[in-house]
Formats: C-alpha cells, structure tokens, sequence
C-alpha cells in the first residue's frame, strides 16, 4: 500500500523546489514594486495570467475526481454519508469562525478612537460590491448552484455548479452499473493527462506569485496600511490561533499534527500567499490530500464543497470587519444588534459560495441588511483588503485540508498508516506520479 513511489527519484536542487522559486519570487515582487511603484503595478498580467492558467484547469479536475470517486463506490448512501458529515462539519467550524472574529474584535478594538464620519467617506468604491450582494441572498445561492445546461460549468469554471452536475453524473454512472464501465474508464484514463497538465501550469506559479505582489506593493504600498497596521495584526493572530489552537485541537483529537498538515501543504501555501487566490491551490491540494491517504471519493466531494462553505479565514474577516467599521464611526452595537450580525454573517457566508470576491462582497450583503453599521464604512478597509485577502485565502486552505482529514477518518476512508508515514516525511510526495 506504502511503497507508490517510483524507487529512487534524483533529488531536486533546492532552487529547483517549487516553493523556494515561489518564495524568492514574492521578495522580487515585493522589493519592485516598493522602490518602482509603477513598474509593481504594470506586473498585474502576469498575476491574472496566472490565476487564470489555474481556473482553465479546476473545472475538468473536479468533474474528473468527483465522478470517478461517487461512480467507485458501490453504495450510493455512502455519497450523501461523506457530503452530510462534510456539512455539518463546515457548518460547526465556520460559525465558530465567526463567533471568534466577533469576540476578538470587541476584546482588542481595532477601529476604537478613529471617530470616522460616515458621511465623508467615498461611496462610489463600495457600490459595485454592494450591487452584486444581492448574489449572496439564499434565493442568489440557489440560482448559482443551478446551472443553465449540463456542460455550461465546464465553461463558466463556477465550482459550486462543477460540483452540482458531477455529483448528480457520478451517481447516474454508478447507477447503470456495467455499462457505464467503458465511460468510468475513459474518465479515469483522462484524469492523468489532466494532472500531468496542472503540473505544467504549476511550472508558471513563480511568475504568477511576482506578478501578483509587485502589483500589489506597487499600488497598494507598504506604507497605505499603517494607520490600519493595528486591524491587519489583529485578523492575522486570530486567524493564526483559529489554525494553531482551534483547528490544532480538532487535528490532534484525529490523530494528526496541524503544524505537520501546514508543512505537508506547504507549497499550495506558499503559492496562495504570492496570488491572494485560494483557488490558485485548489487542483494540487486534492492530488495531495489523495496522495496522503484520503479516499478519492472523499477528496472529490470534501474539497469543492469546503471552497464554497468551509471559508474560516473569510468567516473570522466578515465579523471582525463589521465591527472594526462600526466601532470606526463611533458606534456602539448592541448584543442583540451583534446576534443578528452573526446571524445574517452566518447566511451570507454560505449563500455567497462561488460568487467571486466572496469576502468583500458576503460583508457588503451583511451590512446592507445590519442597517445600524454603514455600508459606506467597507471604504475605510478596502485599500488593505488585498493585504487582508492573503490571510483569509491561507486560514481557508489550512481548514479544508484539515476537513478532508477528519470526514476521510469519520468514514474510515483514510490510511492512516500512509497518513503518518507521509506527514512526518517518510514518504515523499510528487504530485507528477500517479501511480493507481
């Protein structure tokens, strides 16, 4: 069962390491784009290119992994076991995501003593985010989870839809049972090609990573956030207990180290810090959840769902934002007033999967219904989003590897031998080798 790898493999050169050429590239990006500014900011192509090499791929790798995973497994009650345990696990995390945010930021008060006006700040910035809120309502989220025709998710690349009709697919394929065979042979032949092709694009996350920090630097600049340095340092501590303690504590009581899943996953976080994009990290993280021994059909249906509904960073960010806005202009929420933020916070966070830009738009939907906190306030916090986004997109990955692990172990689905001896690195892991 242990011995996949080929025997032997020469070893990299430590700059020829994806995460080395990652790293080294967001010092790049972030040296360029402090000293030449307007040369940062003309590299913003290449971070796009990049985010969008990556979403070509997402689509295909997780309509490929979802329905050879479901059209595997000979018990259908299983599917909807693996997707309600993965629920009620997103749903117990992401709420206490938010419960964290909204006590930590009453407790440190970031916005206290800004004594900000609402009436001075600039509107105009916030309204395209506010005009797609209406998206993220129960009524929006079910019209996005529903596709115009089967193959239209394949090409919109929305994830929430990718995974809607690979699931009801997979299900049909393993309900004709063999002579659905030659088509769940076919798919599975056609996953290799497909992972050999996020392989060579993962060859581009360099340049993707430099292009995307120098842009950021370059127009954002280090320097626009120090009078909103203190909000930045609180929402990156909490996020980083949120991981350490909380997540830490779920890990240990399954039998695994968070910091040894952190090292393990180390790549796509590294990757997801240089673009500000989880999903930049979405393809290689399932290759590598299913390479630590989490079943396929785990990986497929866990991970896709987790993008949409298991955003702990996004969660932590929309409540303690609120409340950084509303202490900013001098206003003081009641208990019950912050009860029905959580609550509201709690809907839009789920009703807002798959809409892009999620964060900032699922907080414009919570204020525009928290009449008390003024939208206008989200201006005050989006020249830092950007610096914020990086956070959120890392707290998010980290969550949903972990999830993977649990609901795989709650289904008896993972190898825990094979677990162990991956995490603490007795095994190597190349998601260039597939060997089923």
């Amino acid at each position: 069962m242990m011995n996949e790898q080929p025997p032997q493999k020469k070893k990299q050169k430590f700059y020829q390491i994806l995460y080395v050429q990652v790293v080294f590239a967001i010092v790049v990006g972030i040296v360029l784009g402090h000293f030449f500014p307007s040369v940062g900011e003309s590299m913003k192509p290449l971070g796009d290119a990049f985010i969008k090499l990556v979403k070509m791929i997402i689509a295909p790798v997780i309509f490929l992994t979802v329905v050879t995973g479901i059209a595997g497994m000979s018990n259908m009650k299983t599917v909807g076991r693996v997707a309600g345990k993965a629920m009620i696990y997103f749903i117990t995390f992401s709420t206490l995501a938010l419960v964290i945010g909204l006590y930590v930021a009453n407790f440190l008060k970031p916005g206290a003593g800004m004594n900000i006006d609402p009436a001075t700040l600039d509107n105009s910035k916030v309204a395209e985010y506010v005009s797609k809120a209406h998206d993220s309502t129960i009524t929006g989220f079910l019209m996005n989870i529903i596709p115009d025709t089967v193959v239209s998710p394949l090409v919109n690349g929305n994830i929430l839809q990718v995974l809607f009709v690979a699931i009801i697919f997979g299900i049909a394929l393993a309900s004709v049972g063999d002579r659905g065979r030659p088509v769940l042979n076919f798919l599975q032949e056609l996953s290799a090609p497909v992972f050999k092709m996020v392989a060579i694009l993962m060859k581009f996350a360099p340049i993707g990573a430099f292009g995307a920090m120098a842009f950021t630097i370059g127009k954002y600049g280090i320097g626009s956030v120090g009078n909103l340095m203190y909000l930045i340092v609180c929402f990156y501590i909490t996020a980083l207990l949120f991981v350490l303690i909380v997540l830490g504590a779920v890990a240990r009581y399954n039998g695994f180290s968070i910091i040894k899943l952190i090292r393990y996953i180390k790549d796509e976080l590294w990757l997801v810090l240089g673009t500000s994009s989880s999903e930049a990290a979405l393809p290689t993280l399932m290759k590598k959840m299913e390479k630590v021994g989490c079943e396929k059909s785990v990986v497929g249906l866990v991970i896709p769902m987790g993008y949409s509904f298991n955003l702990d960073g996004t969660n932590i960010y929309m409540t303690m934002a609120s409340i950084f806005i509303a202490q900013a202009c001098g206003i003081e929420l009641t208990l019950q007033q912050e009860i029905l933020l959580l609550l509201v916070a709690m809907i839009s966070s789920k009703g807002a999967a798959g809409v892009t830009g999620a964060g900032f738009i699922t907080l414009a939907a919570t204020l525009s219904v928290v009449p008390t906190v003024p939208v206008a306030g989200m201006a005050l916090i989006l020249g830092i989003d950007r610096f914020m986004s990086e956070c959120r997109a890392l707290t998010n990955l980290v969550g949903n590897a972990c999830a993977t692990l649990v609901v795989a172990r709650w289904e008896k689905k993972l190898d825990t031998e094979k677990m162990h001896a991956v995490l603490d690195g007795h095994i190597t892991v190349d998601i260039e080798d597939d060997h089923h």
